[in-house]
């Protein structure tokens, strides 16, 4: 019996070629179709997920021009097809150790609010089904806003996937300083 048959409810797809399908078809694709659908990406020797519906796309890492006066995991900003997008470094936001970036560092462009953001990760995954019945809360390890990035955790055979709350990667003062000064 293959990993696959045994647990048919988690499905896995090559992330790129979602992605890309989300990017070309995204007006198309309902609600049904994303649920229980996350991007997973690796940071550190841990893997992550983010709801997939959030994703815009995935670029690779480009010159990123540095802004002053930003908070330390704002990298900067890049250029996106004349388009300019903050980008955050998800290793120095969750405070992990750096790490040199490499061929295998990418963007995923993601909406947050209403700001496009780029997110830096170490390397991209896949797309995976995690169905609600296979998350499970994030410990209460302490008081604080330790937790407040993780919606839950996905177990996936015998793994763990850290499930991202997109919308508490910045708070509202975060955001209202990534924004183009032209849409405050």
């Amino acid at each position: 019996m293959s990993m696959s048959s045994k647990n048919s409810d988690l499905e896995k797809k090559p992330a790129v070629d979602e992605v890309a399908s989300l990017s070309v078809d995204e007006d198309l694709i309902d609600d049904d179709a994303q649920k229980d659908r996350y991007l997973t990406f690796k940071l550190a020797n841990e893997d992550y997920g983010l709801d997939i519906s959030h994703v815009k796309e995935i670029v690779g890492l480009q010159k990123i021009t540095t802004l002053p006066d930003m908070p330390n995991f704002v990298k900067g900003v890049i250029n996106l097809r004349g388009t300019v997008i903050p980008v955050i470094d998800m290793r120095t936001r969750f405070r992990l150790g750096p790490e040199a970036y490499n061929d295998r560092t990418c963007v995923i462009v993601v909406n947050i609010g209403q700001v496009k953001v780029g997110l830096v990760v170490d390397t991209v995954r896949e797309v995976l089904t995690i169905p609600d019945t296979h998350i499970s809360p994030p410990p209460k390890v302490r008081s604080g806003d330790s937790n407040c990035f993780v919606r839950g955790l996905g177990r996936v055979d015998d793994q763990i996937k850290i499930l991202l709350d997109i919308n508490q990667l910045l708070c509202n003062k975060e955001l209202t300083e990534l924004q183009p000064k032209d849409s405050q």
